[in-house]
């Protein structure tokens, strides 16, 4: 039986992280689309062989035929539209941040409890072998205990000012977007909660944060900067660097390893580099979803995951001085 999703959104990223994944997939299909703008809806669905065409969100929920709906909204609209497709039975797959803070989402993951639906934040990167290999340097030991961590993305700057990104009350702002894969990447390696020691940010003049850098700290005593940035003069960077007592690992572009990557780590057996097929780590995050929806798997990126990412996002805000997203 063919398993369908229904699409909220008309994103640019819906290709690369729902659409593609999907094709490859033989009883998988993205069944129908709504957007905010009908004309914009129709055209997304002409363009990538979308067949059905709803006149509003509300319509994709109502199908009897969706069987999980994939949301691409602005953030601020995440949790409003999550809990709505988890009442009405669908599964969920949501973009990142699942929520615009910590409260928001923990509302979501009693929702997809109470609804016994699966619900995913798209941490996509989170999936791929890379990171499963980064995980493994660390808690074998091969570098020895962890003493710090370094974690960087930057898009290429600036963002347009009309940018959703760049607006507050859709939940825009650069750790919310871009910041938050630092966030998560420090948070899985360790496999454990940190505590925001402090944090800085840039603003533009509506006091959004157009780059974001914290300090955390960890259990063991390892501390980490976490740095993400969409102003003037960035260009693309995510890189991961971690040193240990024994070495030193870096893993350069968790974020999307199918467009080049590479693990190097020198540790107690040597120095070697290491890269892994090109398959995309969307079509890994469509395999997790899809054994969490169809065999009851586990997820790394689920709903308590999110409640856990966003807590410490808010508390970057809170020391930065900024006020919360959805506040």
């Amino acid at each position: 039986m063919t398993f369908n999703f229904g699409v909220l959104g008309a994103a640019k990223i819906t290709p690369m992280a729902l659409l593609e994944p999907v094709s490859a997939e033989p009883l998988t299909r993205a069944y129908c689309i709504a957007a905010r703008d009908p004309i914009r809806a129709a055209a997304f669905a002409k363009a990538h062989h979308i067949g059905k065409v709803h006149p509003d969100y509300q319509a994709v929920l109502d199908d009897p035929v969706v069987d999980a709906v994939y949301i691409a909204l602005p953030i601020s609209e995440h949790a409003q539209w999550t809990n709505k497709a988890l009442s009405a039975g669908k599964h969920v797959l949501c973009e990142k941040s699942l929520a615009s803070n910590a409260a928001e989402a923990l509302g979501m993951q009693h929702q997809a409890k109470h609804s016994n639906r699966v619900l995913m934040e798209a941490f996509h990167y989170r999936y791929h072998p890379l990171f499963d290999a980064a995980i493994e340097v660390i808690h074998s030991g091969e570098i020895g205990t962890v003493e710090h961590l370094e974690a960087l993305f930057h898009v290429k700057g600036p963002i347009p000012t009309d940018d959703i990104r760049r607006n507050y009350a859709l939940g825009g702002g650069v750790l919310m977007d871009i910041g938050c894969y630092p966030v998560s990447w420090v948070r899985h390696l360790m496999q454990s909660e940190p505590q925001v020691m402090r944090a800085n940010a840039v603003t533009d003049p509506e006091e959004v944060d157009v780059e974001m850098t914290a300090t955390l700290s960890f259990s063991n005593g390892a501390a980490a900067m976490i740095q993400g940035s969409m102003q003037a003069g960035a260009d693309f960077k995510a890189v991961i660097e971690v040193v240990g007592s024994k070495g030193q690992m870096t893993v350069r572009n968790p974020l999307v390893p199918q467009l080049g990557h590479e693990l190097i780590v020198t540790g107690i057996h040597g120095s070697r580099r290491v890269t892994f097929d090109q398959r995309a780590s969307y079509a890994y995050q469509l395999d997790a979803f899809l054994g969490a929806v169809q065999r009851g798997h586990s997820l790394w990126t689920d709903a308590k995951d999110a409640v856990k990412q966003l807590t410490v996002i808010d508390a970057c805000y809170k020391k930065a001085g900024l006020r919360l997203r959805g506040g």
